[in-house]
């Protein structure tokens, strides 16, 4: 049986290569995928697949990649129940919020568990007394950028995974399992990573995204997510002459911001089970002006009511001028799987198996976020999500773990033995 260590060469070369290639997403844009840039690192990936001689593999018109390894049992398994389908899936796309051109990714061999300083911009530094999570990490090798970019390990880092695990069973067919598809997406990070995915096409029966931090986590919750856009209508003037006439929407979008929830409902102060309402942008002139938000909670009653406040304000702030026009435009993103996972327990159960079986210790926890999995679940296919070994993601100070990234390899060739194993087991 492999080992970490075995592992880890392969999942490292991996990740150095695909962080390298510039994959960020872009909210603003209308076409799928939103920005051409991440089709390079969808086709490398197409490539790889092909030169690994896995025998269908689907690069489609959307972007999407699509790859199945046949079954690898053996004879003589009459009675037994049919091994289903199981899928895994990365997405391709880096966070627009953080600059991810001309990534430089940093090895640091046998982390230390001191402060890590960035080359590219020295102020900005790793350090284990704001970062606790890297002194988990000591005596592995870890991975940051220069500091002048993000480093995308969200999500390459469960690309990384899902690669080498593939490498690793076709290397080794004698592991009994059965049928395994994967999937890479694009646009996951604007919450567009599904949206002409074909689930029938994909013929996964169950899945797994590979899009979670630290080693030993399952997440089988996320937040419910919305979007929201307030648009400010005003009236442009000649400036010398705007005496009684102009209506300046920039003022009212940053009176609109000024009077959000200032110690509630923020991601500044708020963690946990809390949710919030987030401005994520602002743009305009005197005569429109825009402000984009995103909206996040646990439980999709109290989303309802973070959306009443943004109605609110938008309100208040039409009562300053009742020549502006002030509306508010809502749109759903995805909402929390947990109800729909909980009506099929062993998916996480089978999860919580194999990650015992590489050592670590199993945990639950929720995600302040969302995965492809979220919406994946609400179309039918059950898609808890699974660590890869990266960590703070959307920053310059994002960091990866190869050892824990090769440690998840292992986790995933051992979860496609479990799903074998009890499809063998007579039933209870």
């Amino acid at each position: 049986m492999s080992t970490p260590h075995d592992l880890k060469p392969d999942v490292l070369r991996r990740f150095l290569r695909y962080v390298q290639i510039d994959t960020q997403s872009d909210p603003r844009a209308e076409c799928y995928p939103s920005t051409p840039k991440q089709l390079g690192l969808l086709s490398l990936i197409a490539d790889e697949l092909r030169a690994l001689d896995v025998p269908e593999v689907l690069h489609d018109e959307f972007g999407y990649v699509m790859a199945k390894l046949p079954a690898t049992l053996k004879p003589g398994r009459a009675g037994k129940a049919e091994v289903p389908t199981i899928g895994f899936l990365a997405h391709v796309d880096t966070s627009p919020d953080v600059n991810g051109t001309n990534v430089k990714p940093q090895v640091i061999e046998r982390y230390d568990g001191g402060v890590v300083v960035l080359p590219g911009a020295p102020e900005e530094r790793l350090d284990p007394a704001e970062l606790p999570e890297l002194l988990e990490c000591k005596g592995h090798t870890i991975v940051t950028s220069d500091g002048t970019t993000l480093l995308g390990a969200d999500d390459k880092s469960g690309i990384a995974a899902i690669m080498t695990m593939v490498a690793y069973l076709v290397a080794h067919p004698e592991i009994e399992r059965g049928p395994i598809v994967v999937g890479f997406t694009p646009d996951e990070e604007i919450g567009r990573g599904t949206e002409h995915f074909d689930i029938g096409r994909f013929g996964a029966s169950y899945a797994y995204t590979l899009d979670g931090s630290r080693a030993g986590s399952i997440e089988q919750e996320t937040f419910s997510g919305d979007a929201a856009e307030v648009v400010i209508e005003g009236r442009s003037q000649h400036p010398g002459y705007a005496k009684g006439l102009m209506v300046n929407a920039i003022k009212l979008a940053a009176e609109y911001v000024a009077r959000l929830p200032k110690n509630r409902l923020s991601p500044e102060t708020t963690d946990g089970r809390d949710g919030y309402v987030h401005p994520t942008a602002i743009q305009g002139t005197v005569e429109r002006a825009v402000v984009q938000f995103i909206l996040r909670d646990f439980d999709d009653a109290k989303l309802l009511g973070h959306r009443e406040v943004l109605k609110q304000v938008a309100t208040e702030v039409a009562r300053l001028d009742e020549r502006a026009v002030v509306r508010v435009e809502f749109s759903e993103s995805y909402r929390n799987m947990r109800a729909a996972l909980s009506k099929v327990p062993f998916v996480v159960t089978y999860a919580e198996e194999a990650i015992s079986r590489v050592g670590l210790k199993p945990f639950l926890e929720p995600i302040r976020g969302g995965t492809d999995g979220s919406r994946l679940t609400a179309m039918g296919l059950p898609t808890p999500n699974l660590f890869t070994g990266s960590h703070n993601y959307h920053s310059r100070r994002e960091w990866a773990d190869a050892d824990e990234m090769a440690m998840a390899v292992l986790m995933l060739v051992e979860l496609c033995k479990v799903w074998a194993e009890h499809a063998a087991a007579p039933a209870k």
